[in-house]
């Protein structure tokens, strides 16, 4: 530290100390789980569409499958 001088070296320790704390303030911040519900209750990240008609089910299909065919034998 010597070559650098006492201004400098000062300096680096103050950026350094900043580099350290800013994002240990931040997680400290953001662990409060009443801020996180507040800044992220106000917003719906995720928004689905409306529900469409269902499909028929399997069994459904193959019961009018079985009744066209028996139409069919019919005719």
């Amino acid at each position: 530290m010597s070559n650098i001088g006492v201004g400098k070296g000062i300096l680096e320790v103050a950026k350094f100390a900043v580099y350290v704390s800013v994002p240990v303030f931040l997680m400290s911040f953001a662990a409060d789980t009443k801020f996180m519900n507040k800044l992220t209750g106000k917003r719906d990240y995720i928004v689905y569409p409306p529900e469409a008609e269902r499909p028929q089910s399997p069994e459904e299909l193959r019961e009018m499958a079985r009744q066209l065919a028996r139409e069919r034998k019919a005719q």
